[in-house]
This record gives structure tokens, sequence and C-alpha cells, in this order.
């Protein structure tokens, strides 16, 4: 298909709009269409940095653990505001699979055997500019280190949900379950079971 192959930008101008919790950039953009023609584009991008994330398997028991916690996004648009998804956290300067063994260490209180890497996505790439690294993790629930639940110095008030692969990504058809990381996740899982349960 060579549809885009016309099509190109270039950055003109980048401003540091706000700094808080997030980082809003500002952009100007020179934006060559797939017609030859070029057009000025006005757009903003959200940076906060990128990520990892663990769907934490027990491949004897065949359960998978999800933390449940407060998301801004969804209590701001009046939907659930306490969501249940993979364990994550930013990179920190950290590689992925360093910082996602870390924060499935802190916010669910197991410490991660075998890892599969999986790929990189981009949870809304028209405006955030985080990159997740997704994982699937290998576990023992029955050797649970931590209470997990999260750093209290980052006010993290976690809660650690163990739930059977199926009933977890069944949520996902009825809406209970809106992540989309952990769609991501419990959708490969699903695929891949018996790779897991064997490994």
């Amino acid at each position: 298909m060579t549809f885009f192959r016309k099509a190109g930008a270039r950055l003109v101008e980048k401003t540091h709009a706000y700094k808080g919790w997030n980082n809003l950039y500002q952009l100007i953009i020179d934006y060559t269409g797939s017609d030859g023609e070029t057009a000025r584009l006005r757009r903003e991008v959200v940076d906060h940095g990128s990520a990892a994330a663990i769907l934490l398997y027990d491949p004897v028991k065949d359960l998978v653990v999800l933390v449940r916690q407060f998301r801004t996004a969804t209590f701001y648009l009046a939907r659930e505001a306490f969501v249940l998804e993979a364990a994550a956290g930013l990179l920190d300067g950290d590689e992925p699979e360093t910082a996602v063994r870390r924060e499935a260490l802190e916010e669910t209180g197991y410490r991660v055997g075998k890892v599969f890497p999986l790929f990189p996505v981009f949870g809304s790439p028209g405006a955030l500019a985080e990159e997740v690294h997704l994982f699937i993790g290998l576990i023992d629930t029955t050797r649970r280190e931590a209470a997990g639940g999260g750093l209290a110095d980052e006010h993290e008030d976690i809660e650690v949900v163990e739930l059977p692969l199926d009933e977890a990504f069944a949520m996902v058809g009825d809406g209970r379950l809106p992540d989309a990381k952990t769609v991501i996740l419990l959708q490969w899982a699903v695929m891949n079971r018996a790779l897991l349960q064997a490994s």
C-alpha cells in the first residue's frame, strides 16, 4: 500500500506548557498529507514517562493477580473510580523488566519468577506519549513475600485481587475491566495458557 508514502511531519516548535503530575507540551507541526499538501497543525501531548505492566499468573492454580486502585481519569469521567488492572508503574530510569519486577513486589507482595516480555504499546497515541512495556510473570500464590498495597509515601492504596484467569477475562466482555493494557495482557494469557502452564 502506497497511500502514505508522500505523508510526513516536521516539528516546528515545542513548548512546555504545564508541569505537574503530568507534563503538557504544545506542539506546532508542519504536516504534509498523502495528497502532498502541507498544513500547520497545533497539537498537545501529555508526557509523564514510559512505564511497564505485568500480569501475574499462577500456572498451577490458573489464577491471575490484579490490583485495584483509584484512577483519576475514570473519577473525572464519573465512572468507577477504583479500577482493576495489572500491576504497573513508571520506569523511573530502570530497564522495563527491572521496573516491572519492582512494581509487582511493591503492589502485590509477590516476587516474580520467570518473565515473558511481550511488546510495548501506546494507550492513546493521539495524545499520550506514554509507552507501556508489557510482561507476563509467573508466580506461586502460596509464596507471597509481603502484603503489597503499594508505597505509603506515594499515597498508594492498592487492593490485591486474585481471580481465575477465565473469570478475569470474562470481566473484559461485560465492562468490569476497562483498562486497555490489562485487556491486552489477559487476551495474550488466554491465547497462550498452554505455553505458560508448561513453563
